[in-house]
């Protein structure tokens, strides 16, 4: 990557970081929320692509290049989808939040070679400092709690490692998903358990206020048949449930980790979808059931998982989130010096 300190938004940054009214720069051309509206997924062709000001924000001409290359479908693409992932694991996403709906127009085509990896990446994005988070208080969480160091102005999500505000990027990644809902529901019902999957993670980041995406999930689970995506849509409905508080998909939720005739990957997904959904202590028989089902080779196998893939260090994400979960006094292995290597 190249150096965002050389990119016009370090002005507003360092203002900000200098103490400047965020409130400033609300609305104008610095502000990815109101940039991102400008565009809508069915609208995002290369012209819009080539008129945004994508030099207002860290990253941003390097996206561009991405997301064209992407929209290319030749070889290389792959990469560049790997890039836009990586800006957002740095905790830099205001540029891959401007991408999204380009993304959404990729992954809903279905003609295009590289669909699967864009809808895979396209929700990054919306989920700040979601990397490595494997407690219960972190998982599925929509904010990452509040930031001590930073001004009233900003929101639970504080800033980028560049200094631009955070809740900016994710609001604008997730509207632009909210806006994108009615070509990507579609998707759930894919003859490829992969976009099924990441239709799921997409969906999860959605507004739904008229539970539109939640009973998506629900229909959908009653006919999956493959089990891990089937947890996908388990552990979907937990991140929207803990976004806008449900309690019957609550009360369902825990059913599923009791369900002896549930599938392993869906009885485990329920398990760390309640957990992250209660402050309740953790049932003797979760505990017994997650000890008995979370087998290293089946926690290998759910890593396709984006959830598991985005938690997972050094280990598979499914057994870092039992250990933060249900074992939370033991070392994780790669805090411990004399844990044999994965």
């Amino acid at each position: 990557m190249g150096d965002w300190r050389t990119d016009p938004a370090f002005a507003m940054c360092g203002a900000l970081v200098d103490g400047a009214d965020l409130a400033s720069f609300a609305g104008g051309p610095y502000d990815i929320r109101a940039v991102a509206a400008t565009i809508r997924p069915e609208t995002s062709d290369g012209a819009v692509l080539d008129d945004l000001p994508w030099g207002n924000f860290p990253h941003g001409e390097q996206t561009r290049d991405a997301v064209r290359l992407l929209r290319t479908g030749d070889g290389s693409a792959r990469n560049a989808m790997g890039v836009l992932i990586g800006m957002c694991a740095d905790d830099s996403r205001a540029a891959a939040a401007l991408a999204v709906p380009f993304l959404i127009r990729i992954a809903t085509d279905p003609h295009h070679p590289h669909r699967a990896d864009a809808l895979g990446g396209l929700a990054a994005p919306a989920r700040a400092r979601h990397f490595g988070a494997a407690s219960r208080d972190e998982l599925l969480l929509h904010r990452s709690g509040p930031q001590q160091h930073v001004l009233d102005d900003y929101d639970d999500y504080g800033v980028e490692v560049t200094g631009y505000p955070a809740g900016w990027s994710v609001a604008a990644a997730r509207a632009a998903i909210t806006a994108g809902t009615p070509v990507l529901l579609p998707l759930l019902n894919d003859s490829d358990p992969a976009m099924r999957i990441g239709a799921s993670y997409a969906l999860a980041t959605a507004a739904d206020p008229g539970h539109t995406v939640r009973r998506a999930f629900a229909t959908r689970f009653a006919k999956e048949q493959d089990p891990v995506a089937m947890a996908a849509l388990v552990l979907a409905t937990a991140e929207t449930t803990r976004a806008h508080p449900h309690r019957p998909d609550t009360a369902w939720i825990r059913e599923l980790w009791q369900d002896r005739a549930q599938a392993p990957e869906v009885r485990l997904a329920a398990a760390i979808g309640w957990l992250c959904l209660t402050d309740e202590p953790a049932p003797a028989a979760l505990q017994t059931t997650v000890d008995a089902l979370a087998t290293e080779e089946r926690a290998r196998a759910m890593d396709v998982l984006p959830w598991m893939t985005a938690v997972g260090c050094g280990e598979p994400g499914l057994l870092r989130c039992v250990h933060r979960m249900l074992h939370p006094e033991e070392p994780e292995p790669y805090d411990d010096p004399w844990a044999p290597l994965p």
